[in-house]
């Protein structure tokens, strides 16, 4: 996992969709919903290639994780998973679930 301190989770969703990340995804019942074409992936569809954490300016333990997937199909993209006290738990049991060897991460 890499701080980037220098920049922000915008700044880094803005390079990685130049390089094609475009896909933008939520978590629903344990599957990753991509938002446009609506297909859902299981955790063993999707492959992990970089996490960026960050840690809130005011607040440190407002922390969020940057991650950068593609699917079993093709897609890429980024999904911002929150984890504060007030975080979606299902979010984070689904990258939780995705098998270590899908995690490519520097």
């Amino acid at each position: 996992m890499k701080n980037d301190f220098a920049k922000n989770e915008k700044e880094i969703i803005d390079e990685y969709q130049k390089k094609g990340f475009n896909g933008n995804y939520r978590v629903d019942n344990r599957k990753l919903i991509d938002l446009k074409t609506k297909i859902a992936y299981a955790p063993e569809n999707v492959t992990i290639l970089k996490e960026y954490r960050f840690e809130g300016m005011s607040n440190p333990s407002d922390m969020s994780i940057l991650y950068i997937v593609e699917t079993n199909d093709g897609s890429k993209g980024t999904v911002l998973a929150n984890y504060s006290p007030s975080s979606n738990i299902e979010t984070a049991e689904f990258f939780k679930e995705i098998p270590e060897e899908n995690y490519i991460t520097n």
